[in-house]
């Protein structure tokens, strides 16, 4: 398993969650690291990331309400999550761009995908 996310659950709103995400060893010369999600009946959308080009961005829709950070030491990407609203019920999934070091080849990467429901 590359990637392996952590921390959803059922939330009530106006909560708060933090999710984790911990990169594999294996993945090196990462420049991208963030957070998307997609809720029932819906595309998948970029929540945050952390770019080497375009720096730290967030989605209008949580602007405020989440920070993103990072260990590049335990290769893990962090997405705090506050003042949780129903409309942010999905299921979140990691994101690294990043270089298998075995194969040496670029790759993008996704998680799992975890669970967040906030009720009303």
């Amino acid at each position: 398993v590359q990637l392996q996310a952590f921390g959803g659950g059922l939330v009530q709103a106006g909560g708060s969650l933090r999710l984790s995400c911990a990169a594999s060893a294996r993945i090196t010369s990462i420049t991208v690291m963030g957070w998307y999600r997609q809720a029932p009946g819906k595309e998948r959308e970029l929540v945050a990331q952390f770019s080497s080009v375009t720096a730290t961005s967030y989605a209008d829709s949580v602007k405020g309400r989440c920070t993103i950070s990072r260990d590049n030491a335990k290769n893990t990407v962090y997405l705090q999550l506050n003042s949780l609203k129903p409309e942010d019920t999905a299921v979140y999934y990691c994101y690294v761009f990043g270089r298998d070091s075995a194969t040496r080849r670029l790759n993008n990467y996704w998680g799992q995908g975890t669970l967040v429901t906030v009720s009303a």
